[in-house]
């Protein structure tokens, strides 16, 4: 009876085994079939997306083309001494293939409720078209007033660096901090320099004056 019923134990785990293997097998081509079905309307999504949020901060661009650049060693070290991190970089295109400037990711990890991450977009003359925020978590009424307080201020403006005060911009380079959100406006402003002067370095001995 005991050698019986062991080897009717095996066959019933056997057999769960292979309807286990079975349902995986089946899950996993499944997967791999959606995957391929769907990943090309994804990746034009995708790209469809970056184009939208290069085209606000570069609106007289035609076309954005993702270029291999990034920051030397000491550009990067100067700019993590504020926090900031150059992500993609874009050469902002005209109809006939002709450089404009940049677009760039620049993102300071020293918000105050994390991680702030922008666009911004830099002509060939070195001025700030605009900028976008594609990532922020500041306290509501505060620092998520960045939207409306601080990216309209640094519109089309020519200069090669800003700074903030809370007694009112007397200046082309000041930009006024938001009410009560001082960490906020410094992240911000930190980043945009940065990304502002690595376009502007680019751009006097990189692809856009060759």
């Amino acid at each position: 009876m005991n050698e019986m019923s062991a080897g009717k134990d095996i066959r019933i785990m056997l057999k769960e085994a292979f309807t286990l293997f079975a349902i995986t097998l089946i899950a996993g081509l499944l997967l791999g079939f959606i995957y391929q079905l769907t990943k090309d309307p994804i990746a034009e999504q995708e790209a469809l997306a970056v184009q939208n949020a290069c085209r606000s901060v570069f609106s007289t661009a035609d076309s954005f083309k993702l270029t291999d650049l990034s920051p030397s060693a000491a550009q990067a070290e100067e700019y993590k001494k504020l926090g900031v991190t150059i992500g993609e970089v874009y050469e902002a295109l005209d109809a006939s293939g002709n450089f404009l400037g940049y677009v760039l990711r620049s993102a300071s990890n020293q918000g105050y409720g994390g991680d702030i991450v922008l666009y911004l977009g830099v002509a060939s003359d070195g001025t700030l078209r605009d900028v976008s925020i594609l990532e922020i978590s500041e306290t509501a009424g505060l620092g998520m007033n960045a939207e409306s307080v601080l990216v309209p201020q640094f519109h089309e403006k020519s200069v090669p660096q800003f700074s903030y005060t809370k007694t009112g911009a007397a200046a082309e380079d000041e930009i006024d901090a938001i009410s009560g959100a001082t960490i906020t406006t410094r992240a911000f402003v930190n980043a945009v320099n940065c990304g502002l002067s690595y376009a502007i370095d680019e751009m006097k001995g990189g692809a856009g004056n060759e």
